[in-house]
């Protein structure tokens, strides 16, 4: 049996990916040399965690013109992803239903949008041709809710309305 050199004696990490200790050191010797040369900002950045919403001509519940998940807590910095998994729809804030300071977004039809919240407070959107569906959803970002009134307030066609009530009561 022929060995090989120390060099490229091959590490498997699975049964698919075969990986050369020497291909290995200088992965995380460019690592470390990368994090020292931008004064640790690699390892300091925090990452956000992405969240995927649906955009549904019918949910797993059986409910007609839905995101899903229609309401979503996360925490500042992540990111929402809109999916057009059917096809018709897009994401929008629902004006005023939004926290002061907070970016309002208005994707298109058919295609995906990712939002990065970092405002915390309520976002209230819709699917624009099919808001009065009642295709709405609520993202809360962080713990302060002080918008609420607005968007319990704010002007919804009675669908729209009746399923944002709906999700309000999720928030916590």
């Amino acid at each position: 049996m022929a060995r090989r050199p120390k060099d490229q004696t091959a590490i498997s990490l699975n049964s698919q990916l075969r990986v050369s200790r020497r291909t290995l050191i200088r992965g995380a010797s460019t690592l470390f040399v990368s994090t020292l040369a931008f004064g640790g900002a690699a390892v300091a950045q925090s990452v956000g965690t992405e969240h995927r919403v649906q955009m549904l001509n019918k949910d797993g519940e059986g409910r007609r013109m839905q995101f899903e998940p229609a309401f979503l807590k996360i925490a500042p910095g992540d990111t929402v992803i809109f999916v057009p998994t059917d096809k018709g729809h897009n994401s929008e804030i629902i004006a005023d239903a939004l926290p002061a300071g907070g970016e309002a977004w208005k994707g298109k039809i058919n295609e995906e949008i990712s939002v990065t919240l970092t405002v915390e407070g309520l976002y209230g959107y819709k699917c624009l041709p099919h808001f009065g569906m009642g295709m709405v959803g609520l993202i809360q970002v962080g713990e302060d809710i002080s918008n609420m009134q607005a968007i319990q307030e704010a002007k919804l066609p009675p669908k729209a309305a009746d399923r944002m009530e709906e999700l309000l009561q999720q928030v916590g």
